[in-house]
């Protein structure tokens, strides 16, 4: 598929030439905040703590659906799909992350983010529009940070999003 790599070369070029001194900044603190899931713990604690019984429920399912999808992708897909990440020409200490040592494909970040929004939202349906939201950027973040193309964290985002509610329908029907 020559011409589907080539457009994500061009893509992750084009998003590479985008920014701002406090874009660049911005997206940098948010992609630091979703390593290891601490963006997703963190806003599990608040609706726990802040969300009574359904907060607490819609929590858990959140945490439980980005720990299945952190299976899925780091033990599944990375090692079937071992795809390199994008090679940066320069270092950019505002705009860039530290290169993972991980394989590429798929994105582990925008898997978790996409999980834990679908995750929440199926036991509280009114969060779905800001944890998307919120998940959106955090997988953009990886590509404007020089971490990922485009395809990584689409296909991430898309694996996030059936993890999750595959997650989340089992987590209902063992509850019920």
């Amino acid at each position: 598929m020559p011409g589907l790599r080539e457009t994500d070369r061009e893509l992750y070029a084009a998003i590479g030439a985008a920014g701002s001194p406090q874009v660049d900044a911005a997206l940098r603190t948010l992609s630091h905040a979703a390593n290891y899931s601490r963006l997703w713990m963190a806003s599990a604690a608040l609706l726990a703590v802040f969300g009574g019984p359904t907060g607490r429920k819609a929590a858990a399912t959140g945490l439980i659906s980005v720990g299945v999808t952190s299976a899925v992708v780091n033990q599944g897909f990375k090692r079937v799909f071992r795809r390199d990440r994008p090679l940066r020409v320069q270092e950019d200490t505002n705009r860039h992350v530290r290169m993972p040592t991980s394989t590429s494909f798929p994105s582990g970040h925008s898997a978790s983010a996409f999980a834990f929004a679908q995750g929440v939202s199926a036991t509280m349906p009114w969060t779905g529009i800001g944890l998307r939201i919120t998940a959106t950027a955090v997988a953009y973040s990886r590509v404007h940070t020089g971490v990922h193309y485009p395809a990584d964290v689409a296909v991430g985002a898309l694996l996030g999003m059936g993890v999750g509610q595959l997650t989340a329908d089992t987590v209902r029907r063992v509850r019920s």
